[in-house]
């Protein structure tokens, strides 16, 4: 049987992090002394890699003005915003399933990886997760691209029988860089229409419908490997 693993995005794919990232980034913005967006302004941020963000926000590519806005964020996120974030409905039962059939799964997520790790232990998942794989505190690894190919080489895995589950255009760019299978999922920050433009392989309303769709990845796998 051929190895299997599922690398799964955190933010809008595992929990929706919404209250937190958002105040977070008005709380950054304010002490700057910008006015901040409302937060159903600052959705686009839930995904893309932080400093990406603020050099949007802030109309600046400064790097100190942007290591400045991400400590400001980062000393709100490490005490309170953290929590300030909920498990999707199923997300549990999800994962279970997917263990079940014997599938290897880690966590791939551009946010640090010292939270990631903090997040997911919050809400118990640790035992669901054979890893928790995210970028330095430096910004290492925060492109997901880069990330995973990190992942496959640390893991000794096979391009081949990996696949990526995401919300964001950046999760299917970064699966299609490394050459693996990539799920969208419509539930977390990004549409329908930003998954299909980028050609993820498949796409999941809802997080119960990952179990199937990760199977139809395999069946494709396997006949493929038997030249069918």
């Amino acid at each position: 049987m051929l190895y299997r693993t599922v690398l799964f995005d955190l933010d809008g794919t595992l929990t929706d992090p919404k209250t937190g990232i958002t105040r977070c980034i008005q709380y950054a913005l304010s002490e700057l002394g910008y006015q901040p967006p409302d937060a159903n302004e600052l959705l686009w941020c839930i995904g893309p890699p932080l400093k990406s963000s603020f050099s949007q926000l802030l109309q600046t590519s400064d790097d100190t003005l942007l290591e400045e806005a991400i400590s400001l964020y980062r000393s709100r996120f490490s005490t309170i915003g953290l929590c300030e974030n909920s498990l999707y409905p199923q997300i549990p039962e999800t994962l279970k399933i997917i263990r079940a059939a014997g599938y290897q799964t880690f966590v791939a997520t551009s946010k640090p990886q010292i939270y990631a790790t903090r997040i997911i232990e919050y809400f118990d998942l640790a035992p669901l997760f054979d890893g928790v794989y995210g970028s330095e505190l430096d910004g290492n690894r925060s492109v997901k691209g880069d990330l995973i190919s990190y992942i496959i080489e640390r893991e000794s895995l096979l391009h081949s029988s990996v696949v990526m589950v995401g919300d964001r255009s950046h999760d299917i760019i970064g699966a299609k860089k490394n050459n693996i299978a990539s799920i969208g999922v419509t539930y977390g920050y990004g549409s329908r229409e930003e998954l299909e433009a980028h050609k993820a392989d498949l796409i999941a309303d809802y997080p119960d419908e990952i179990p199937t769709l990760v199977s139809c990845c395999a069946a494709r796998l396997y006949n493929r490997e038997l030249g069918n």
